[in-house]
């Protein structure tokens, strides 16, 4: 179980961006997706401003976002990488077990990683996030670099705050089609 305090605020940017992208794409009938909340017990509580300083979390997150895409099951999470490098050490074991799972009952997940310093966002299909984690657990990099990702899922970010995920989406879908084929 970890612990939070103030600096549990990281990510926050991309998490407020895909929050409103989600109230967009609900209020255009493309989507309903929802925010996990992750839950957590107090331990400490500034009672002047009211509001917790330590917490523990109560059990392990599976993924930030969960809900449904034009009648497909979809869940992703959102990660902040601020150099070129993303340490898989940010992605834990059972996240990546909860999406294969939900892939196999034919749902998409995926993670959106927004490069902070470039201001480009990534969509990671499940099947990628896979690769480079069987690569770290076989002795590999314990990370992947920008250089190495499908050039096809960088994601324009619209009106420089709107998190285009279906575009990312909509290449998946039409990428698994290929295979199928």
């Amino acid at each position: 179980m970890g612990t939070w305090n103030s600096r549990g605020l990281r990510g926050s940017a991309l998490e407020e961006m895909v929050n409103r992208t989600n109230e967009r794409y609900l209020e255009k009938g493309l989507a309903l997706i929802q925010k996990i909340p992750t839950p957590i017990t107090p331990v400490k509580m500034d009672k002047e401003h009211r509001h917790i300083t330590l917490a523990y979390f109560e059990q392990r997150s599976t993924v930030d976002y969960i809900g449904a895409v034009q009648g497909i099951p979809v869940c992703f999470d959102a990660k902040e990488c601020v150099t070129d490098t993303f340490p898989l050490q940010n992605i834990h074991e059972h996240q990546i077990k909860f999406m294969g799972e939900f892939e196999k009952q034919g749902g998409i997940a995926f993670l959106l990683i927004y490069y902070t310093a470039k201001n480009i966002l990534y969509y990671m299909r499940y099947e990628e996030i896979l690769k480079f984690w069987i690569r770290a657990k076989e002795g590999g990099r314990k990370s992947f670099r920008f250089d190495e990702l499908d050039a096809s899922f960088f994601l324009e970010l619209k009106n420089g705050c709107y998190v285009s995920y279906l575009d990312g989406m909509n290449r998946d879908l039409e990428l698994r089609e290929e295979l199928d084929n």
